[in-house]
């Protein structure tokens, strides 16, 4: 996905042209991968333009923060009309949006208290993350010989940007054997999640997802999900997973806010159910895009609005 360079990008409390949104090259994120950050979307509803879960994401965002140390100059109020206001300065009705809160350029060091707390979010258009097919047709996965990091060694419930080295190994290595995806084990081999996505198994008509203790990032899609089964009285098991589960799955899907849902075809080269998106995944797909798309009751409060 390229980018086109053009509107603004919001930094520091400033809107700035794309292209002079720079750090200093001796900052200390370039030397530590000292950030966090969010990934949201905004979607074209019937109503106009509007933000899944954004209060959700802004906790979110700052609790990352907290757990590093980082006290982000403004409130999350603050923060979320940031969001808002950056979405109606570059005219879009439908975005991805990335909001980073990063440590910025004073002296080099581990230790990073020392450096300044630096604030952008930019927004441009997405479309699906593993492609425009894949929500129907599914994708192909492989199980990953990178695991997830264990819990004393990097807080894996923080959206940090150097957790993503992890993911990028594993993503890297999928692409080379010809997948789509990775599913990463955590540190006990149990399946963990993908490489940016949280999974769900569906067996017998129960879903399984793996536990936040399985080194997995607690995502705002699987909640939105979880809670999506419940209406449909779908029983929802947060257990661990063995590897071997996963092929002999009826269903699997991923879910992120880039992925948002998307069924898994194949793992390790094994076909799961019948190699294509199963019943009970489009069933969940299609009521969480009528939420999102203003075709159903937004009866959750999900949904912010532009004004």
């Amino acid at each position: 996905m390229a980018f086109e360079e053009s509107g603004k990008i919001w930094f520091n409390g400033k809107f700035v042209d794309w292209k002079e949104a720079q750090v200093h090259a001796l900052s200390h994120v370039v030397h530590y991968g000292s950030s966090v950050f969010e990934g949201i979307r905004c979607y074209k509803t019937l109503k106009g333009p509007a933000v899944l879960r954004l209060q959700e994401h802004v906790a979110r965002l700052y609790n990352s923060a907290k757990i590093y140390r980082m006290k982000i100059p403004h409130t999350q109020e603050d923060f979320c009309q940031a969001v808002l206001d950056t979405i109606k300065t570059n005219n879009l009705e439908a975005c991805y949006i990335r909001p980073v809160i990063f440590r910025g350029y004073a002296e080099l060091g581990v230790y990073p208290l020392n450096c300044p707390i630096e604030c952008l979010i930019a927004v441009w258009a997405w479309g699906k993350y593993l492609g425009e097919e894949a929500l129907e047709q599914g994708v192909d996965v492989g199980v990953s010989a990178w695991r997830r990091m264990a819990p004393n060694t990097m807080p894996n419930m923080a959206k940090a940007g150097s957790n993503y080295m992890n993911s990028q190994l594993a993503k890297m290595e999928a692409i080379s054997n010809d997948y789509d995806e990775a599913i990463m084990l955590d540190y006990h081999g149990m399946v963990s999640e993908g490489s940016g996505e949280n999974i769900f198994l569906v067996k017998d008509e129960i879903l399984y997802t793996p536990p936040r203790s399985s080194s997995l990032l607690d995502g705002i899609t699987r909640n939105s999900i979880i809670t999506l089964a419940g209406e449909m009285d779908l029983k929802v098991n947060e257990e661990e997973i063995p590897r071997e589960m996963l092929y002999i799955a009826d269903e699997i899907f991923l879910t992120g806010t880039a992925a948002e849902i998307t069924p898994i075809r194949s793992v390790d080269r094994i076909t799961i159910g019948n190699g294509s998106r199963g019943e009970v995944t489009k069933k969940l797909q299609d009521r969480f895009f009528a939420i999102l798309e203003g075709k159903a009751e937004d009866s959750y409060g999900w949904l912010t609005f532009l004004k």
